[in-house]
């Protein structure tokens, strides 16, 4: 067996497949920017810390006013009580800070994610240190949290932070594992209703084809992350939203330090336009939903954003700041379709 035929064996739902004949591959920024002209973007999932200036730019430039970054895996193992204080800290510090340098407001979600919760000794720690990052200025749930490989730790760690985000009154930003994605997000759901949670407070992000339509017909709020090769193409999820329509869906990029893309959801909303979908269903699934789900938590005023925020590039954090010898990020040109 060849390591492509082994990876798919292993991993099916990072190597989705759309017979699908691509219409639109060569359209670059130029192409599709003025049909976007004038909207407002929230993307609810966005790893920024693995981001940079340039990035930045580029979603400002394409009309997101907002994000939420979750806390998540960085790509390694932490070693440490304090390298999660430390990240936890730059969650609400530094990337708040940093994301209002270039006109963007940002709220981040605070958890302890899926993949570290197996080691059990750390996972501990990190457990007691949790409620002083969950009533902090700008935390908009406990997140992101759920199943990896579906392992006892897992499940148990899991518990505990849906009890910590009844306690804190605050939504649930569920991640849903690559393998076995469909008995995963039912087995989320349903830990989560155990432990009495309100479905209008539980976003389950990652969905795909077949996991949407009992996410939605259980009242939990389905998210969808337009991500190359693995979770979802955006030609799919026009496709997705042509079918179920704009209620309880929203997109979302979750750009980390993988391929990834910063602007998925403007590229998105484009694409959506071209196929004729409405203004108003690109708006709610865009931007409004993403901002109805996540302000139970009281922390989202939307007026602080809709009209963009006052940047003063001569702020300062910690006597830090984000120019360098008096030069401006960048702008990047990418194409529109992400596959």
């Amino acid at each position: 067996m060849c390591l492509a035929d082994k990876e798919l064996t292993q991993n099916p739902s990072h190597f989705e497949e759309s017979d699908e004949v691509v219409a639109h591959r060569d359209l670059a920024w130029e192409d599709y920017r003025d049909l976007i002209k004038g909207m407002r973007f929230f993307d609810p999932h966005i790893h920024m810390v693995s981001r940079t200036t340039d990035d930045y730019e580029a979603m400002r430039d394409a009309g997101i006013v907002a994000l939420i970054e979750p806390a998540f895996w960085v790509g390694q193992p932490r070693t440490g009580l304090s390298t999660f204080k430390d990240y936890y800290s730059s969650l609400v510090g530094w990337e708040r800070f940093r994301s209002s340098q270039f006109g963007i407001k940002h709220y981040c979600t605070i958890g302890l994610n899926s993949r570290e919760a197996n080691n059990e000794p750390l996972a501990e720690q990190v457990m007691e240190i949790l409620p002083l990052y969950l009533y902090k200025e700008g935390v908009v749930g406990v997140g992101e949290i759920g199943f990896d490989d579906q392992t006892p730790a897992e499940e148990k760690y899991y518990r505990l932070q849906l009890e910590l985000a009844k306690k804190a009154k605050l939504p649930v930003q569920l991640h849903t594992p690559h393998r076995d994605k469909k008995r995963g997000t039912e087995r989320s759901m349903a830990i989560a209703l155990e432990h009495g949670l309100d479905p209008s407070w539980v976003i389950v992000d990652h969905n795909n084809e077949e996991t949407v339509k009992s996410v939605l017909d259980q009242g939990f709020w389905a998210a969808f992350t337009i991500y190359p090769f693995t979770k979802m193409s955006n030609e799919r999820m026009v496709k997705l939203v042509e079918k179920y329509g704009p209620d309880q869906i929203m997109i979302n990029s979750a750009a980390d330090w993988g391929i990834s893309d910063p602007l998925a959801i403007p590229k998105t909303a484009a694409l959506m336009k071209m196929r004729g979908i409405a203004d108003e269903t690109i708006r709610l699934v865009t931007y409004q939903n993403a901002i109805d789900a996540f302000a139970k938590s009281g922390q989202i005023d939307v007026s602080d954003f809709e009209n963009g925020l006052t940047v003063d590039q001569n702020q300062k954090f910690h006597g830090n700041t984000i120019l360098r010898g008096g030069q401006q990020p960048r702008v990047g040109k990418d194409y529109l379709l992400i596959q």
